[in-house]
């Protein structure tokens, strides 16, 4: 496989990583858990084996840590961790000189939908828990869903969403072909997290699909 066949569906660095997607992603992770503050990159590529050199790449010209590394039906996707917002950007750089690419040319994401329910029913509640990762969600509490693509960028709603209101993690899905994100909490703050959550991954710069 060369750097030419390699396509950057998503890559994105968050810095000041926010307490509870943190220790959703230390419950959910593989490798070395992310704490509260750190810095991640995190990355979803095409075709799915691209990750494993580039990851070997990183890891080599930075001391970032390897946390996440899936290859499934059809993309690759890896989170890198470090306290140090330099050496995720020295990995970030690596990648992208090995792909002989810059960060205009990931995929700019898109939301493909947002949800509001208020007072959830507590059969519904119940359902959602049987599969959650994070926060049990509470029947009457109002739940927020956001739903984009590549899935990936669902990392940066969720960080972001946590930082403009008190809300739970319910569940971050960023593998797969749309990235999804859970959150609840009162309706005042959950849509308030939805706000921040859309803004952030539309503000995000890159190639159209």
């Amino acid at each position: 496989m060369t750097r030419s066949d390699i396509t950057i569906r998503a890559l994105v660095q968050i810095d000041n990583l926010q307490p509870k997607f943190a220790a959703y992603n230390g419950a959910t992770v593989q490798g070395s858990i992310p704490l509260s503050g750190d810095t991640i990159l995190i990355g979803e590529l095409a075709p799915g084996n691209g990750v494993f050199s580039l990851i070997d790449r990183a890891l080599k010209a930075s001391s970032v840590e390897a946390t996440s590394q899936i290859v499934e039906r059809e993309f690759g996707f890896f989170i890198l961790r470090s306290p140090s917002n330099a050496e995720v950007t020295a990995a970030r750089e690596a990648i992208l000189a090995e792909l002989g690419a810059s960060m205009r040319d990931r995929v700019k994401p898109t939301v493909a939908s947002t949800q509001i329910i208020t007072s959830v029913e507590p059969y519904q509640a119940q359902l959602l828990n049987k599969w959650r990762k994070g926060t049990l969600v509470v029947p009457g509490q109002t739940l927020g869903i956001i739903e984009c693509a590549p899935a990936a960028y669902i990392s940066i709603a969720a960080n972001e969403a946590e930082k403009s209101a008190e809300i739970d993690i319910v569940e971050v899905r960023a593998v797969g072909r749309f990235g999804r994100l859970f959150v609840s909490g009162s309706e005042n703050s959950v849509k308030a997290a939805v706000d921040a959550a859309v803004a952030a991954i539309e503000a995000v710069e890159g190639t159209p699909e």
